[in-house]
């Protein structure tokens, strides 16, 4: 009687109720690397088991991923694959993936192709009350862009605005005359058919991607959505 009888295997990792044998005594024992914390294993079991327990083996570790985000705090994790399972009450595998921080920095993200965006909330609609009738008024100039979103990070949930920017989703991006650049456009507006990036201004950590698929001039976007800035 004992783990020697068993049939093979003739030990179990873990805990296993279904590895156990009988003693002399006709009582049930355990086969299984369990029993040691329970102390119910057979009498055999530290020679039987732990002669033949196995660790396990792992190999090297792989080069790290990319940046999940290619513009502003991301992850990036790498991965090892087991070269030895454990056998007959072994040390088990340690973590077979690491994970840390990293912060994106693409060429891009340097360009004017990166889209600096806040609530609509923040549009300037209010009249100077010490402006003079004769005063020229500045010619405001607005058109719309359409985009759907590809990628939003896990801060832009912080906010309630920010919270909307959720994948697939189409957004309505506002270029207002304060935006403008020289070239009476809003930096990072997007292109057609190609992914471009943006961040949110007022929410540290908000970022992600979009593409754009339509555009609008002489617009006004709708309640609760975006401006460039």
């Amino acid at each position: 009687a004992g783990c020697r009888d068993r049939n093979s295997p003739t030990c179990c990792t873990g805990r296993n109720n279904e590895c156990f044998e009988y003693t002399k005594r006709k009582t049930v024992c355990y086969c299984d690397a369990y029993c040691q914390k329970t102390r119910d294993c057979c009498e055999d079991y530290q020679q039987v088991c732990q002669i033949s327990a196995l660790d396990c083996e792992v190999g090297p570790w792989g080069s790290w991923s990319p940046c999940t985000s290619p513009c502003g705090i991301g992850s990036t994790e790498r991965s090892r694959q087991v070269s030895v399972p454990p056998r007959n009450g072994g040390m088990p595998c340690p973590d077979l993936k690491q994970r840390r921080g990293c912060y994106g920095n693409n060429a891009v993200c340097s360009s004017a192709k990166v889209a600096k965006i806040l609530p609509d909330s923040y549009k300037r609609n209010f009249k100077d009350p010490w402006r003079r009738p004769h005063m020229l008024m500045k010619e405001e100039k607005a058109y719309c862009v359409y985009l759907r979103v590809k990628q939003a990070s896990v801060a832009c949930k912080l906010k309630l605005w920010s919270a909307q920017l959720v994948r697939d989703r189409l957004v309505c991006a506002e270029c207002q005359s304060d935006a403008m650049s020289k070239s009476d456009r809003c930096g990072g507006d997007g292109l057609e058919g190609s992914r471009t990036f943006w961040v949110a201004a007022s929410v540290s950590g908000c970022h992600g991607s979009w593409v754009r698929e339509s555009s609008s001039k002489g617009c006004h976007c709708p309640p609760y959505s975006v401006l460039f800035v």
